[in-house]
């Protein structure tokens, strides 16, 4: 069953943003961004399958393409006919594969720190990541993660919010086997074959810092989507969106706002 929110817009029949996070899942991800989208969209959030308050089992070969099928779900469940869909690294490729099966239901597509198919780099990262969550724990795991996400002299400057997130992060592990599957499915996915089919208007934004997802991925995925837009930040690095908030937050409703015009 998909646990979302619905964050209603300023303005009367407004279109839907849909939301869609990354590997962490949960809909809290988006908090930078709902004050400003909320002025001009209905915007709705979800805890994916096995995270946050959607707290499950998920099979040994689930997927990227159940994560889509979890977007439409949720649009159904909201009477979403049609959204703008965003999505995060993970909660990108979802997007895409939503974008590549079910056309209709997309006004646009944004993928932010996204790919086709991971990177040799990506999945060295992920590597060592299960390995820490393996030997370590999940203590060692969650206190590494915001070495994959900010900036080194953000995070410096944001221990105490960091420290924050590490304690949050750890009450709410989404749980090992959870967390190796939803590795999996992202490092399984590719949408390399598919990328020419895809129609919809389609944002690619991306940081050049990214220590995760080198930013090359993202220029090789616009380049290969018809008419693609390409926003490379110069800094902000794998969560560009919460390190950045005011200019992603410009950038993306700009590129929304453009559609409606």
């Amino acid at each position: 069953m998909s646990v979302f929110d619905v964050h209603e817009s300023e303005r009367p029949n407004a279109p839907t943003v849909l939301l869609s996070s990354g590997l962490g899942g949960t809909a809290g991800y988006w908090a930078p961004q709902l004050a400003a989208l909320k002025q001009r969209y209905r915007v709705v959030t979800y805890d994916q399958a096995g995270t946050g308050r959607n707290k499950c089992r998920l099979p040994d070969d689930h997927s990227i393409a159940a994560m889509g099928d979890e977007i439409l779900a949720v649009m159904d469940a909201t009477q979403t006919d049609k959204a703008h869909i965003v999505g995060h690294a993970l909660g990108g490729l979802a997007g895409l594969e939503t974008a590549i099966r079910h056309p209709d239901r997309l006004r646009s597509l944004t993928v932010v720190n996204g790919w086709a198919a991971a990177h040799a780099h990506t999945r060295r990262c992920f590597e060592l990541r299960l390995m820490l969550l393996k030997h370590e724990g999940p203590a060692a795991y969650v206190r590494a993660q915001p070495i994959f996400l900010y900036p080194a002299d953000w995070l410096a400057k944001n221990a105490e919010r960091a420290a924050q997130e590490e304690a949050h992060g750890l009450a709410g592990f989404q749980g090992a086997d959870t967390l190796r599957r939803r590795i999996a499915a992202l490092l399984a996915f590719d949408a390399t074959p598919h990328l020419a089919t895809i129609r919809v208007p389609t944002l690619i934004a991306a940081a050049r810092d990214d220590v995760l997802v080198p930013c090359s991925m993202s220029e090789q995925l616009a380049s290969a989507l018809p008419g693609a837009t390409l926003d490379i930040a110069p800094w902000g690095a794998h969560a560009v969106n919460v390190t950045q908030p005011d200019a992603f937050n410009t950038m993306l409703l700009g590129f929304l706002d453009s559609l409606s015009r």
